[in-house]
């Protein structure tokens, strides 16, 4: 279950950053860089994780004009990452551009659907109109994204079965808000456990504060490692 769980590298240096994954070792394989951490310490970070044999998810959820993000997409593609996100919201020309500018490379396009920070209010507030289901929502802006070619979708892993369902099993469904049993959701709204995640039929499952912020990381990845395994065999 190692290649299926996906630790955040939300910290606050590549010093840190080294830490972590030092002190994690063989136990964790695929790392997310996001905007925090790709900010201080720039590419050179995806390098080094990559020349230690590690699998990138670069989380900078694009959003801009086609063009732009279509060069965004190609200087990532040159760094080898494994995921890349943009924004669904950005709509069907902007991903089409993404789409064609990896298409000759490995690296798999994700479409962020909704924020697992978001709930009803939030998407109300955003849209400016009243959303009967969240799950909709996130529906629509799948189904864009499967139109558009991405290989898959962010999302939260309550509406995970619903979109292997309607999208197969090889469209990606990347779990963001993974919580063990009992740990407090912070900003997140839409949260799942390990074995929830997995029983939805989450691909990839992605875990942060609670691994960077524990006491002990190896223990808590262990943890959930051991629900994983435990859920892919129920």
């Amino acid at each position: 279950m190692t290649d299926r769980l996906i630790v955040a590298l939300d910290v606050k240096s590549s010093a840190a950053a080294a830490r972590l994954v030092e002190q994690l070792g063989d136990a964790v394989s695929f790392y997310k860089v996001g905007a925090e951490l790709f900010t201080l310490a720039g590419p050179d970070i995806v390098r080094e994780l990559k020349r230690s044999g590690k699998r990138v998810f670069l989380d900078l959820k694009f959003h801009d004009i086609p063009n732009t993000v279509a060069r965004a997409v190609q200087a990532a593609v040159t760094l080898d990452v494994d995921l890349l996100t943009l924004h669904a919201s950005g709509g069907g020309k902007m991903m089409r551009a993404a789409r064609a500018a990896v298409a000759e490379s490995d690296t798999r396009l994700l479409a962020v659907t909704l924020l697992t920070s978001f709930g009803v209010d939030d998407t109300e507030q955003v849209w400016g109109k009243e959303i009967n289901s969240l799950r909709e929502e996130v529906n629509r802006l799948a189904q864009l994204a499967a139109e558009t070619g991405a290989h898959g979708v962010v999302a939260s892993a309550l509406e995970a079965e619903m979109l292997k369902r309607r999208h197969g099993a090889d469209f990606l469904v990347v779990t963001p808000g993974i919580r063990p049993p009992g740990a407090q959701r912070a900003d997140q709204v839409r949260t799942a456990t390990p074995a929830e995640a997995l029983r939805a039929g989450a691909d990839y499952l992605v875990i942060g504060r609670p691994v960077t912020e524990a006491a002990d990381p190896r223990a808590v990845v262990a943890q959930m490692q051991e629900e994983m395994t435990q859920a892919a065999v129920q």
